[in-house]
Order: C-alpha cells, then structure tokens, then sequence
C-alpha cells in the first residue's frame, strides 16, 4: 500500500474500538478506553490515525507535560508520546514515522519545545525509526514496563 492510500487524521470517538484492537494486538502495554479518551480530551490535534479510507491501520496518542527541558534546565512543554502502534501488515512502509512527525508537529500547537517517549529496550526497529527520527537515548529506566522489561528514554528537540 502506498502512502497515497493512506492519510493521517485526528482520531474520532468512533475510532476507539479500531485504536484499541490494534493496541491490543501490536502492544503488550494495554488500557483502558478511559484512558484513551483521557488522553484524547487532553490534547486531541496530537491523537491521530492512518486511515485507509474504512480501516484504521496505526495510531499515535500524546499529552503535553509540563518539566525540566533535557536540553537546558528550565522549565518547558514537553510532548509526550504516550503510545504509537502501526498494523503488523502495514510496517516499513513510512506509516509509522508519518504518525509520529505529524504528532510532533501537532504538539508545536499546545507549545512543546521539546518531545519524549518511552521504548522497550528490545523494540530494536522502534528505536531504529526514533533515532531517525532525531531522538537519542538519554537514560535507562529500569524495570520500566509491567513485565519487569527496562525502557530508553528517548528525546529530541521541536521540529518547525
């Protein structure tokens, strides 16, 4: 599938269980639909969608927190990539990095100069397109995930 047949989007209501399916079956961290629309009421230009026009093949949900800049010690907006998963079928094709630049973009409108995530230290092909991407490792955070497994904390500065 091309990119011309698929689009990025803000993520609608209608869209939670099709967004939650595909967190269920890409991702082993799992919520609640509270906390989707928690994060969506939040900051809804941020939660977005590739859509193929009647399926939901990835999304991105983030928030906007206020802390510490990782570039200079004063306090900042950061923009938070809470969660990202892209359809099994659909990876290697720019979905994913289309999802995430659109986000950083779309936290730009809520003041973030800065963004984070969290990636399992073994998700070497998420690391792969993060460092891509711009962001670099800045810290372990060990035991991170629910299963014991640690995570990299990735950061990088705002994109225009």
């Amino acid at each position: 599938m091309l990119a011309a047949e698929w689009k990025i989007r803000e993520f609608e209501e209608s869209d939670l269980p099709a967004v939650m399916e595909l967190n269920r079956t890409c991702l082993p961290e799992n919520y609640p639909d509270n906390f989707f629309m928690g994060i969506h009421y939040h900051a809804p230009k941020s939660f977005l969608v590739a859509d193929t026009g009647g399926s939901v093949i990835g999304y991105i949900m983030c928030r906007i927190e206020r802390g510490i800049s990782s570039f200079g010690h004063r306090p900042v907006k950061k923009g938070h990539i809470v969660s990202v998963a892209v359809r099994k079928d659909m990876r290697r094709r720019g979905v994913g990095s289309a999802l995430i630049t659109a986000a950083m973009r779309a936290m730009n409108d809520y003041g973030a100069s800065e963004y984070f995530l969290e990636v399992r230290r073994s998700n070497e092909d998420a690391i792969s397109v993060y460092e891509r991407l711009g962001f670099r490792m800045v810290r372990v955070l060990k035991a991170y995930y629910r299963d014991g497994e640690d995570a990299f904390l990735m950061v990088r500065q705002r994109i225009e």
